[in-house]
């Protein structure tokens, strides 16, 4: 597969030069946003920075009524584009739908939804970043829809790589003759409450001998003034025989009450990983790494104001406690976000 940050642009040049010929079947969207962060004395943010600047653009249109296509392209800390969904769906019925091409893997609810304007963080949970990777994408074939009171998702493709950690294991062409596999269940109770489960299993190393099993579950409430969003994953690592299994597990929950334009916003953040074969300075079955072993918990309290329909500002204050190195690290961020 073409390298997916280098060929991000050229896509998405062909694509707006061929929109004109269904403009009216075509949307564009998009999004920025830039981040200031002020930590203690002894911390990497001491100084106070404007950083992790990121943006994205999202076009989406239908060919038909059975027939559409989606792009997002999206950009972290000023780095290249990359491709965060690409592509094309064919529509049955509500329920069953299927698409093909780069999308997001339906795992909990956070995964899909951690946009600026979608999300009511600055700073991603704890289990979040360390359960699997960030923005976690799939290449492969996936089906959902809507049946006997349920929504699924199901999917298949190449699955994650092992790497040093489990947030480092994205990748677009596979490492192996195995393929990842997983899906998400979910049915609402009542007209506020939702709630899913999530599960994904893939070998994961390169001799296609070991398995990496991942399990979710998510708890949503929302209604015109409160939003609260609760998410338990769970990771197990199989490892070479002279190593124990590793796993990753933790949990959030997120509150916002909703005083327009203001919003109060409150989360507990908890995340503990073991794992004695990957971590630094790992390199594969001939190479195991220095483990890893973290047990995190974080306070957040914030205030989000919609300043415009379109724009957002964020405030936010961490209470990061790291276990196993008994420190305790505190971060103000406040984020502008905007949406078009």
């Amino acid at each position: 597969m073409p390298n997916i940050r280098s060929t991000g642009l050229a896509l998405l040049a062909a694509a707006l030069a061929l929109a004109p010929s269904a403009a009216a079947q075509v949307r564009l969207n998009g999004y920025f946003s830039v981040d200031y962060l002020q930590g203690g004395s002894d911390g990497p943010w001491a100084k106070g920075t404007a950083e992790k600047a990121q943006a994205g653009l999202i076009l989406a249109g239908e060919w038909s009524p059975q027939f559409g296509y989606t792009l997002e392209l999206r950009t972290r800390e000023n780095r290249t584009f990359e491709i965060e969904q690409a592509w094309a769906g064919w529509t049955w019925s509500n329920e069953f739908r299927v698409k093909a091409g780069v999308f997001l893997v339906p795992f909990g609810k956070y995964n899909e939804s951690d946009r600026p304007f979608q999300t009511l963080l600055v700073e991603a949970p704890t289990i979040y970043a360390e359960s699997h990777p960030p923005n976690w994408r799939e290449v492969g074939l996936e089906v959902e829809g809507s049946l006997l009171g349920f929504r699924y998702a199901a999917y298949i493709g190449n699955g994650l790589a092992e790497s040093e950690s489990l947030r480092a294991g994205q990748q677009f062409a596979d490492n192996n003759k195995n393929k990842g596999w997983g899906g998400r269940l979910s049915t609402s109770l009542g007209q506020a409450f939702e709630a899913g489960v999530s599960y994904y299993r893939g070998k994961a190393d390169a001799e296609n001998a070991r398995a990496l099993t991942l399990l979710g579950a998510d708890l949503g409430w929302s209604t015109e003034n409160i939003h609260c969003l609760a998410e338990y994953t769970r990771a197990d690592i199989d490892n070479p025989p002279d190593f124990s299994r590793g796993r990753a597990e933790g949990w959030f929950v997120l509150l916002g009450l909703n005083f327009s334009p203001i919003e109060p916003v409150l989360s507990y953040q908890t995340s503990k990983i073991s794992d004695p074969f990957h971590g630094l300075g790992w390199t594969g079955t001939t190479g195991p790494g220095a483990g890893l072993d973290g047990d995190h918990n974080r306070w957040t309290v914030g205030l989000n104001y919609s300043l415009h329909t379109n724009i957002l500002l964020k405030l936010e204050y961490d209470i990061l406690k790291d276990k196993k190195a008994a420190s305790t690290d505190k971060v103000l961020r406040v984020q502008a976000a905007v949406h078009f």
